[in-house]
């Protein structure tokens, strides 16, 4: 009697498990129908992307990420500010990240291998940054070439830096610059503080600061422009939502954003 109680037992358990596994594979099927759906509309799905971003973005992009958050629950979004040469060198060195924006599209360009493809989402030009009431009467680019003027520009590697190389060369002007920054912020701090008269940056970065430096523009035909192309990472954890804010950036919510802070269309 005791092995007929157990046969019987072991038949129970045969034909339930064979009722279960059917179930639990639609269930699986359902799940992922669910993921998938919430991906592609950008709804529920939870996801902290990394955003690697040029400096020059900083102020627009913390508006814009906040902005996002607010539009897509569930996903959070940081962003980790630099020069764009300093972005594509974590890129290749691997760290952890989820999209990238640069403030040229050489840059980004180099990056083919690590990159889906990019969307340029703004451009930019540059003016000449002074301090506040521009007390050396700075007006135009030939003024920067003064031997008694302290100028500051960003190093050649940095896109700010080769777009000021590209238009003193234009205009045959030697300037000797008192350093060469890492990034744009860093040039704009240099003349915020006064250990500069003046330097090249950013348009936009100029109106982040508009008590404590002046902004002379430059000619547009003497100027040059910048284009910021925006890509996913291959190596993201987060392929759908990185997919998702770089398509955002092209919206006329994010554009707004842009045009707001002095970025022109793309």
């Amino acid at each position: 009697m005791p092995q007929l109680i157990t046969g019987r037992r072991a038949a129970a358990a045969i034909v339930t498990a064979a009722l279960l596994v059917p179930l639990a594979a639609c269930g699986k099927g359902a799940d992922k129908k669910k993921d998938d759906g919430d991906a592609k509309s950008g709804g529920t799905t939870k996801a902290e992307l990394t955003v690697l971003a040029a400096s020059s973005l900083t102020d627009v992009f913390q508006k814009a990420g906040a902005l996002y958050e607010k539009d897509h629950p569930g996903t959070k979004v940081k962003f980790s500010f630099a020069g764009s040469q300093e972005l594509a060198a974590q890129v290749r060195e691997g760290v952890p990240a989820d999209a990238l924006v640069t403030a040229d599209t050489k840059t980004m360009d180099s990056l083919k291998v690590d990159t889906g493809a990019p969307t340029v989402i703004a451009k930019n030009r540059l003016v000449i940054a002074t301090g506040e009431g521009n007390p050396k009467k700075i007006t135009a680019l030939k003024d920067l070439a003064k031997s008694d003027l302290k100028v500051v520009l960003a190093a050649s590697e940095v896109p700010v830096g080769r777009y000021s190389k590209q238009v003193l060369d234009a205009q045959k002007l030697k300037v000797e610059p008192v350093s060469q920054e890492p990034n744009v912020r860093a040039v704009l701090s240099k003349v915020e503080l006064g250990e500069a008269d003046a330097g090249l940056v950013y348009k936009t970065d100029a109106a982040t600061a508009p008590k404590k430096v002046d902004a002379v523009d430059i000619p547009d035909a003497q100027n040059a422009v910048a284009s910021y192309p925006a890509a996913t990472l291959k190596a993201s954890e987060h392929s759908a939502a990185a997919a998702a804010f770089v398509k955002w950036l092209s919206t006329p919510a994010a554009q707004k954003l842009l045009r707001q802070a002095g970025f022109q269309q793309p």
